[in-house]
């Protein structure tokens, strides 16, 4: 029972109907529930699973292993021992196995592997299970770039209409130019979206996702939900996978782009918690009709249908299409949610104590590990003032401001508002 809780959060959230009676307590946040899940993934997902031969009867477990590897950044001698007898076993080991191995080590263990990585791309016959080889060696070395593509062109000669090899092939070249593009006028986008009658999020981010970032609410009259005090009510939102792996690949990060916010909703899975959610749904997920707004001018052209919530200012630049692209290559079920994973399993890095997802939006949460009972709620926050504010359901835009390497700062997101409100909105009462 312990284990299928613990690998519960590995899986997609089971969406029920938002209800503000829902006390908000978690058994989960208690002390020693923490500790005696900490203790079982050490000892039974992860040690016990590798002192196993690598067989077929095992991947199972293995793959287990390496979902908890990659959510929670375990390491360590079996950690190490595991993976590597994993990549000896490559050729005879599944599809997925293949995959959550990868992933595991993108995740903890980016500068290791690359000699057995770089003579197993030639064998390697799942496209996904290729790209994300080939973004693991081309991270490390990006000389590497041209071989990669000789054995993409040999394994795939029709690689360009591929979902995911076609944007491996172009992010690899454009990933780094990218990152230092500067983003089209944002004061340009508020306002567009302030024509729309909807009420939407904006969540600023980092290229380098370690960072966490902060979202906005926008209300359909063009104005930004405020406190009682009069001021802009931000909040902390991580859009970092626990993999790190790029948009497009399954559990990466979160796609810079636009997702149709559906409403509210509290998930069963106990690792996302009791906190209501935003229900979200990309390009391609489900019908087309869901995702666009009625009035959509030209559903029957979905490139067109997806600009057009853009201003044209926005619809040239390439990374607001990561949404789209991650969506045609496969990538659902992203929403924005709270965490009751114990944020001691991040306590050294950058987004301590917001916990790394499998590529949702995660907000802050704050729990008391003698009760269970939530103490803080950057989430909670989203949900209440999105529900408060006025207007039909929008859409939610993620945008990486710059490749900074701090957390996206209250002043940033300040002044971007108060130069779009001092532009397109009469502030003086």
């Amino acid at each position: 029972m312990l284990n299928a809780m613990l690998i519960a959060i590995l899986l997609c959230p089971n969406l029920l109907p938002a209800q503000s009676s829902t006390p908000l307590f978690s058994e989960v946040t208690k002390r020693q529930a923490r500790l005696m899940a900490r203790q079982f993934l050490e000892e039974r997902t992860i040690a016990e699973t590798f002192s196993l031969p690598f067989l077929a009867e095992h991947e199972a477990r293995y793959q287990s292993a390496f979902w908890a590897i990659s959510q929670f950044h375990f390491d360590g001698p079996e950690v190490l021992a595991g993976i590597a007898k994993t990549i000896e076993g490559f050729r005879r080991a599944g599809d997925e196995t293949r995959r959550s191995c990868l992933e595991a080590i993108h995740a903890i263990h980016p500068d290791q592997f690359h000699t057995a990585l770089h003579n197993w791309l030639p064998l390697e016959s799942n496209a996904k299970v290729f790209a994300m080889t080939a973004l693991f060696l081309h991270q490390k070395d990006s000389t590497l770039r041209n071989e990669i593509m000789r054995q993409l062109v040999r394994r795939w000669p029709n690689h360009a209409s591929h979902p995911i090899l076609s944007v491996l092939s172009d992010h690899m070249s454009r990933a780094a130019g990218d990152r230092r593009m500067q983003i089209p006028p944002v004061t340009a986008l508020f306002a567009h979206q302030r024509m729309s009658g909807t009420k939407n999020v904006y969540s600023f981010q980092r290229w380098d996702r370690n960072q966490p970032g902060l979202a906005v609410i926008q209300g359909y009259d063009g104005r930004f939900m405020r406190d009682s005090a009069g001021r802009l009510i931000m909040i902390s939102q991580l859009a970092r996978s626990g993999s790190n792996l790029p948009f497009f690949i399954t559990n990466g990060n979160t796609p810079q782009g636009i997702f149709r916010i559906l409403g509210t909703g509290v998930s069963r899975n106990l690792y996302i918690g009791p906190t209501p959610n935003l229900q979200l749904l990309m390009p391609f997920e489900g019908d087309w009709v869901d995702y666009l707004l009625p009035e959509s001018q030209d559903s029957s052209n979905p490139v067109l249908a997806y600009l057009e919530r853009l201003p044209d200012s926005w619809r040239d630049y390439l990374p607001m299409r990561e949404a789209w692209l991650a969506g045609r290559a496969g990538r659902s079920e992203i929403i924005a949610h709270g965490t009751t994973i114990d944020p001691d399993f991040f306590v050294n890095r950058p987004y301590h104590p917001i916990s790394p997802t499998l590529g949702c939006l995660c907000g802050k949460e704050i729990w008391d590990p003698s009760t269970g009972r939530l103490v803080e709620s950057d989430q909670l926050k989203l949900a209440e003032n999105y529900i408060r504010a006025k207007g039909r359901e929008g859409y939610l835009f993620v945008i990486n401001l710059d490749d900074q390497s701090t957390p996206v700062s209250h002043q940033e997101v300040e002044k971007l508002v108060e130069d779009y409100e001092r532009a397109y909105l009469d502030t003086s009462h």
